[in-house]
């Protein structure tokens, strides 16, 4: 199988949580805040675990921090969904990320690379 993937995943742990989660029509999960772990990033996006089912092709807002100062803000789209024993493993990309959010991940990926 050829890989179609066009950034390398990094790992990358974190906790965040989802307050709303919503498409152009409509919002839904609003009333509570869902917790994500995050379980790698990439310039296209990342890669989190979660109890709870959320939709496909719906979107989500994220604070991804990455250390050194390096933290930004980021609109998620949900693309891929996989059910797990303990929850749902999820696929998402950014939209519209800046070029300079994607120089830190660039930098974060050579500081990952360099400890291991």
């Amino acid at each position: 199988m050829r890989e179609r993937r066009r950034a390398h995943r990094i790992p990358y742990q974190a906790i965040l949580t989802i307050d709303e989660v919503y498409n152009q029509q409509d919002v839904i999960k609003e009333s509570r805040k869902i917790s994500i772990e995050v379980v790698d990033i990439s310039k296209g996006g990342i890669g989190f675990i979660a109890k709870e089912e959320l939709p496909l092709n719906y979107y989500f807002n994220a604070k991804i921090d990455l250390g050194n100062g390096r933290e930004f803000y980021s609109v998620l789209r949900i693309m891929r969904k996989e059910l797990l024993s303990k929850g749902y493993n999820y696929g998402c990309e950014f939209t519209g990320l800046a070029d300079i959010l994607s120089l830190y991940i660039d930098e974060f990926e050579e500081e990952v690379l360099s400890e291991g």
